[in-house]
């Protein structure tokens, strides 16, 4: 599973005195832990993991441009860092042309059915957003 990875490089980091990425892996790993404790009964997967991980990424985007606005270019250096510990678990995303030819296959080209698709079968490995777009567009 995705979380074993990342708890794997996170002993990694802590062994490498690698402050940046076990900060951030650490994050993950307890919000992991609070989505599995959260008493849904849900099984937690690779898919929510990934989307603890999208979510994160977002929000270091958002700390980085507060740094750089603060002028502290030192804390907007290290969050690229902990960008980058990340970017190894984010699959590469489809291409807004991938996405055109794969609902350009479908039988049914309704917006539901569309977005069912995608989220069934590419789930975290598409931007929804760019699905809805494209989908929208034809």
């Amino acid at each position: 599973m995705l979380i074993d990875d990342i708890k794997k490089s996170n002993i990694e980091a802590m062994k490498a005195h690698d402050q940046n990425s076990r900060s951030v892996y650490s994050i993950i790993v307890s919000r992991y832990m609070e989505l599995k404790t959260n008493g849904s009964g849900k099984e937690v997967n690779d898919a929510d993991v990934l989307s603890i991980i999208k979510k994160l990424d977002k929000e270091l985007d958002e700390e980085k441009d507060s740094y750089l606005k603060a002028e502290r270019p030192e804390q907007a250096s290290a969050i690229d860092l902990q960008k980058k510990a990340i970017a190894k678990f984010i699959p590469e995303q489809l291409s807004e042309e991938k996405v055109r030819e794969l609902i350009s296959k479908l039988d049914d080209k309704s917006i539901p059915s569309v977005m069912r698709f995608f989220k069934t079968n590419f789930q975290g490995k598409v931007d929804m957003s760019l699905v809805n777009r494209v989908a929208r567009g034809l």
